[in-house]
């Protein structure tokens, strides 16, 4: 078997959105004077497409989300010679080839994201080759159910943000998380306004549920290091990219500082990243996202560092390329999962752009044993929706 083909695709989000609010979440772009949403440059309306074909008429199915229109470049012009010709089964040395032959410009960002696409396709393109779901190829069930956590809760007016926590507990959730609207440029009110949104939450879900805190690298060091002290007594399972992503020292001084953990990687990439992340301690919760960072082939590696310095592995925004390497590692003890509702930041678009995801029920997830490769295809229903670029 070779590969014969790779299509890519930009699938652009043209339907319904949920329009931009205040504060809605704290980001980078907070320590700047700016006006408008400073979460635009954040929101991903935008997917691609990775569709590897074989000469025996399989197809392997992978996507990226970071600058599509560029990954899709990218993809097409250095990419794709580089596996046409080629067996999948050789992932190991395809990768290698990617990676090596874009090493001067693709070590980090969309260059490793557009090669996280094609070895997603190669990962599904194997699981369907031998009938085997692609979990089963990664060491198979290591856990009888996945345990996952409601993800969204970004920061509205605190009655709303209890009635959607008690949603979750409602559907059986005991794990959620929720984001922070104010950082360092909205003063001693704003973090009174972090901390009453803290509370508000616990309120309403008591003690024995985990509650995460997120930040999207809104914060500072100084202001972190403020805040960690005021958030203890609330008892979050972690605090979430508090600072910029290549303050890598930061990190490493609020995990020492805190006894909260300090969670991060979703804007990390390859295993040498998280080497040193690892290295450094500079978190206790590593967050990759198998679809920016390099896909399967390298997030397996960086489970098996992540094992040997007792580190968890909780992959960011669910979807299926995360939910296999989970279900088939004890290096993740369980996943995130975003709840389907209207396209707000953009990672709701992987339900109107792909089918099979699993629902879950009472706070867990299942993958089926007997679905061949990742178990998605593309959701033709909602391409009317879409504005798509071949």
């Amino acid at each position: 078997m070779k590969i014969s083909n790779v299509r890519t695709r930009v699938f652009e989000w043209k339907g319904h959105t949920v329009p931009p609010t205040p504060h809605f979440c704290s980001n980078a772009m907070d320590e700047l004077w700016d006006r408008g949403d400073s979460m635009g440059t954040f929101r991903f309306h935008g997917w691609t497409t990775v569709e590897i074909e074989t000469d025996t008429g399989l197809v392997g199915l992978g996507n990226v989300a970071l600058a599509p229109r560029i990954a899709k470049a990218i993809i097409d012009q250095y990419l794709a010679p580089l596996v046409i010709g080629q067996d999948p089964f050789d992932y190991e040395y395809l990768w290698q080839r990617m990676y090596r032959a874009t090493h001067a410009w693709g070590r980090k960002g969309i260059g490793m994201a557009a090669i996280s696409g094609v070895d997603i396709a190669i990962w599904d393109l194997m699981g369907k080759a031998v009938g085997q779901p692609v979990f089963k190829l990664l060491g198979g069930r290591t856990k009888e159910r996945i345990p996952c956590y409601a993800s969204k809760l970004y920061r509205t007016d605190l009655k709303s943000m209890q009635e959607e926590a008690q949603s979750y507990l409602d559907q059986g959730f005991t794990a959620m998380k929720m984001r922070f609207g104010y950082g360092p440029k909205d003063g001693p009110a704003g973090m009174r306004a972090n901390l009453d949104s803290v509370a508000a939450v616990r309120e309403v879900i008591g003690e024995d549920v985990d509650l995460m805190l997120e930040c999207y690298m809104g914060w500072n060091l100084e202001y972190a290091k403020r805040m960690l002290p005021r958030l203890e007594r609330y008892q979050p399972r972690w605090l979430e990219e508090p600072v910029l992503a290549d303050d890598i020292d930061g990190y490493a001084e609020l995990n020492r500082l805190t006894s909260i953990p300090i969670s991060g990687g979703e804007h990390e990439f390859t295993h040498y990243g998280f080497r040193q992340l690892l290295e450094k301690r500079a978190v206790s919760v590593v967050q990759y996202d198998t679809n920016r960072v390099g896909g399967i082939t390298a997030a397996r590696k960086i489970n098996a560092i992540a094992e040997s310095f007792s580190v968890p592995v909780i992959p960011h925004a669910g979807q299926m390329h995360n939910y296999h390497l989970t279900m088939s590692t004890l290096a993740s003890p369980m996943a995130e999962f975003f709840p389907v509702h209207d396209v707000e930041i953009g990672n709701e678009l992987f339900y109107y752009l792909f089918e099979g995801d699993p629902e879950p029920a009472n706070g867990f997830l299942d993958l089926d044993d007997e679905t061949p490769g990742l178990g998605l295809s593309l959701n033709e229903g909602y391409f009317d929706q879409f504005h798509i670029i071949e």
